[in-house]
């Protein structure tokens, strides 16, 4: 299992979801480009000193990430998905993936994955914080697997 975080805009989010990989051995891919600075204080405020004990790839774009696990079995969560994430069958070696904070991700990248969730919400409600939302379907996702 691991997470994957498409060009994340928020240096706290990331830093919180860092945390929690390296609590519960799940690494993390970064899929840049990063809407900060990769040394922001915010990231290390977050992360505290689990930055340095976590699995981080950083990997240049999403043609490379792709390339890298076109094997793999992406997950997309996303609030346009169909499929609630608690009825999707998990694998063991899936890479959750989440879009940027402010847009997800674009409409081309959205149609090369066929496997999305969504986290049901109340009407009229966007979305969650993004580390929340990961930490919702990772905790699913590690529940059906182990």
């Amino acid at each position: 299992m691991r997470l994957a975080l498409y060009q994340p805009e928020i240096p706290q989010n990331v830093g919180t979801l860092i945390r929690l990989g390296a609590c519960v051995g799940v690494p993390i891919d970064i899929i840049e480009p990063t809407g900060f600075v990769w040394s922001d204080k915010h990231l290390k405020r977050a992360g505290m000193d689990y930055v340095e004990l976590a699995n981080v790839k950083r990997i240049e774009s999403w043609d490379a990430y792709k390339t890298l696990n076109d094997s793999k079995r992406i997950v997309l969560i996303d609030t346009k998905a169909d499929t609630i994430f608690w009825d999707l069958k998990f694998k063991p070696d899936d890479i959750l993936m989440l879009g940027k904070e402010s847009s997800g991700v674009p409409d081309e990248v959205f149609a090369e994955i066929p496997h999305r969730v969504r986290i049901p919400m109340l009407p009229d409600r966007r979305s969650l914080n993004m580390a929340i939302a990961g930490a919702m379907v990772l905790a699913e996702s590690l529940r059906q697997t182990r």
